[in-house]
Order: structure tokens, then C-alpha cells, then sequence
């Protein structure tokens, strides 16, 4: 039987990726063992690929969506996306393309970037076989397809039969937003079924244990407006969400929670990222969250703030959102906008965490000395600070009336 992560964590067994992860988030190994062992961090591997840490004393981490759309299928758009994410920051990526060879597609992606890969068999499954089609057996086909392919996670939504029932009576705005959700439900409502992802959980564990394959636990059950509060639907997907993590766990396989995101009203936030971390401490992939359903087409802009109130919280995971969500497929300047938002949401979301970051100490210091090149090199976006900053002395905003200016050889004793 092929060893995991945790299977080698359990035995005492630093491993190599263990060792990189340790120096890159600089924590100790033996540290990196023990929150490897218990679940609490997890290290995404992809064959030839460096490995990513996500959860506990890791800085957080930011997942870029991207993939094609039955409304728009073009790969040259979805690779310049793919390329823009890895050049910008992001740790992971998750393929969710809905049009065209996707298969293919997926090729590609892995051709153009050395990042984790995330993908949901379920979209592929309804897309080749429809959703009068698709078995059981579709489904878990899929499932190894993709592990064979070389994914290092999966996602898969647990809603319950007892979920969809009582979320009738949650008078609910938006109902349910969650696409893969949607497919699952669907299957077991149509098949008069409960969901074969639970039905079939440790056969499917085991699967994912051939290549030590990351389980994303979807979050079906999460609001779709601000005014749709938390519910007693939302509380059972906690519950069976933090058993399966265990369950899983207990098998060897690492674990991520989705939880949380879609749109939460700003006060909410804290107080839920704590509610996931109590009922269980693996690492929680929040998206967004958006703390207002006003600010379409700065939605980037909106799920970065939430998103660094979800950091500083405790998250440990951030899928990013770009001004294009809720409008249309975003092309690669909205990806861009949108990872470059949610790495400023993270770093102050870490900043919350674990204190200042030396970087920003730099960069001020680079400030004060007006020394443009060197803020460019630390900041999170150098293209955009070399296109907007003088070639030296104080920029075009004061002049010089720079109050930096005015009070330095006052303030340094120079004059």
C-alpha cells in the first residue's frame, strides 16, 4: 500500500516535502510532523512539483478558479489564466472547465503550470453524460480519472437527503448557489438516492489514497446573499462535514473543510470561522466571503475584505473572487485583479494571525528614502508600482511639499 503523508507522520517519518514545506513557511519540522499527523496542516504534492503547506502556522493561501464555461470555450484565454495565477501568486489552482474537450483542457493546464491542481469530477460527469445519465458508477469513474491524471485534490459535496429537505423551509433568498452542489443534489433527487459520495465514501478514500489526493469537502449549504443568515442546514453540513474529515483522516487521507464563504454579513464573520475551527481543526477554505451583495462588478474588492477578516480569523485558505463574478466568465486582467486583491486580503489576514510582516517594514523603509525600486521589489504587485511611480525624489502627489521631505533633516538631525 502506497504510504500518505499521514502515514508517514504517523510512523515518525520526516519526509522530503515535509522538509520543504517547513523551510519555505519557516516552522519547525517536528511541528510540520505533528499538525501533518492530526490533520490540522496538509501538504498538496503533484509529482515533480514543489509541495504546498495550507492550515495551521502556514500563511494562508490563495486558490485561483478558472476553466471554460458551455457558454465560452476558448483555451487560449484559460491558459494566459492559468499562467497569470502562477505568475501572481497563487498557491493552487482549480480547474472547474464546463465546455469543450475537458480532458483536454485539463492537459493543458497541467502543461502550463507547476501548481496543485484542484478539479470537481462531478462537472465532468454531468457534462459528458447528462444528468439523466450518470451513474454511480459514471461518478466513480470520473473520480479515478482524474487521481490517475494527477490531480492533488478533489472536491465533493456531502449534502445529506435530510439537507435538501429541510432547506425548503429555510425561506432561504437564493436557495442554493453551489454549482457542484446543485449536481449532487439533483443526482440523489432524481435517482430517489442518498449522496453516492457518502454512500461510497471509503472506497473512495481509497482511491484517493493511491496518490495521496487531498479531499476538498465541498460547501453546498452556504448562503448566497447577506440576508440569507446562517440555518439549521448549514449547521448539519458543519456536523457531517466534521465527520467525514475525521473519517478520512483516520484512513490517511488529508483534508481540507469548505466552509463558510459565499456572502456572510461582516460581524458574522469571526464568530464563524471559530464555529468550524471548534466543531474541527483541519484547514478551512473559505470563499470570499462577500460582506455586501452591492458591489457587483468590484466584487474582488468586497471578498478581500471579508476574506482578510476571514484570515485574521483563522482561515486558512482563500479562493479568490474577480470583478467579473456574478456578471460572466472572468477574462485574465479580472484574474489578475482579482488574486492581486485577495494577496493583499491575506497578508493582513496573516499579519492578524501570527503579527507585522518584515516586508512592510521594508517597504516603508524604502518610503522614506524614496527609493522606488525598492518598494517595486517587496511589494505584492511590482508591475503596477514601476508603472505608477516617479523615477525619483517624492511623487507627483505633493511635490515638493512631501511632509517626508520638509521634516527629514529635522527628524535625522542632518540640517
Amino acid at each position: 500500500m502506497i504510504k500518505t503523508q499521514i502515514d508517514h507522520a504517523r510512523e515518525g517519518t520526516l519526509t522530503a516535502e515535509m522538509q520543504y514545506v517547513a523551510k519555505a513557511e519557516g516552522l519547525d519540522e517536528e511541528l510540520v510532523l505533528e499538525r501533518v499527523k492530526e490533520g490540522s496542516l496538509v501538504i498538496m504534492t503533484r509529482k515533480e512539483c514543489p509541495p504546498v503547506a495550507i492550515g495551521k502556522g502556514a500563511s494562508t493561501k490563495i486558490n485561483v478558479n478558472l476553466g471554460t464555461s458551455s457558454a465560452c470555450i476558448d483555451t487560449d484565454d484559460e491558459m494566459e489564466k492559468v499562467k497569470v495565477a502562477e505568475k501572481c501568486g497563487a498557491a493552487t489552482i482549480t480547474d472547474l472547465s464546463m465546455g469543450g474537450d475537458i480532458s483536454a483542457i485539463r492537459r493543458m493546464v497541467f502543461e502550463n503550470t507547476e501548481l496543485p491542481i484542484t478539479t470537481v469530477p462531478i462537472y465532468q460527469t454531468i457534462v459528458e453524460k447528462g444528468m439523466d445519465g450518470a451513474t454511480v458508477d459514471e461518478l466513480m469513474h470520473y473520480i479515478k480519472k482524474h487521481i490517475d491524471e494527477g490531480v492533488s485534490s478533489i472536491l465533493l459535496h456531502c449534502v445529506e437527503r435530510k439537507m435538501l429537505e429541510n432547506l425548503k423551509g429555510t425561506g432561504r433568498v437564493m436557495g442554493m448557489v453551489s454549482k457542484g452542489g446543485s449536481f449532487t443534489s439533483s443526482f440523489m433527487l432524481l435517482n430517489d438516492c442518498e449522496n453516492p459520495f457518502i454512500e461510497n465514501f471509503d472506497e473512495i478514500m481509497d482511491m484517493f489514497r493511491e496518490n495521496d489526493v487531498v479531499l476538498s469537502l465541498g460547501n453546498t449549504m452556504r448562503s448566497g446573499c447577506v440576508h440569507d443568515l446562517k440555518d439549521n442546514v448549514q449547521s448539519m453540513e458543519i456536523e457531517i462535514n466534521a465527520m467525514l474529515a475525521r473519517r478520512a483522516n483516520k484512513m490517511g487521507v488529508q483534508v481540507i473543510i469548505n466552509g463558510m464563504g459565499g456572502h456572510i454579513q461582516a460581524n458574522d464573520i469571526p464568530a464563524s470561522v471559530r464555529l468550524y475551527k471548534d466543531k474541527a481543526d483541519f484547514p478551512l477554505f473559505v470563499a470570499g466571503p462577500l460582506p455586501t451583495d452591492i458591489a457587483v462588478g468590484y466584487d474582488h474588492i468586497a471578498g478581500a475584505i471579508g476574506a482578510s477578516m476571514a484570515s485574521g480569523a483563522g482561515a486558512d485558505y482563500l479562493c479568490y473572487i474577480t470583478p467579473a463574478e456574478h456578471l460572466s466568465l472572468p477574462n485574465p486582467e479580472q484574474v489578475k485583479e482579482g488574486l492581486i486583491a485577495f494577496k493583499i486580503a491575506a497578508h493582513i489576514g496573516d499579519s492578524m494571525k501570527y503579527g507585522l510582516s518584515d516586508r512592510d517594514l521594508v517597504l516603508a523603509q524604502k518610503r522614506a528614502e524614496f527609493d522606488w525600486t525598492g518598494q517595486a521589489e517587496v511589494a505584492i504587485d511590482p508591475d503596477r508600482t514601476v508603472q505608477m511611480c516617479p523615477d525619483e525624489g517624492p511623487c507627483s502627489m505633493c511635490g515638493d511639499y512631501c511632509a517626508i521631505k520638509i521634516m527629514k533633516g529635522y527628524l535625522t538631525g542632518e540640517e
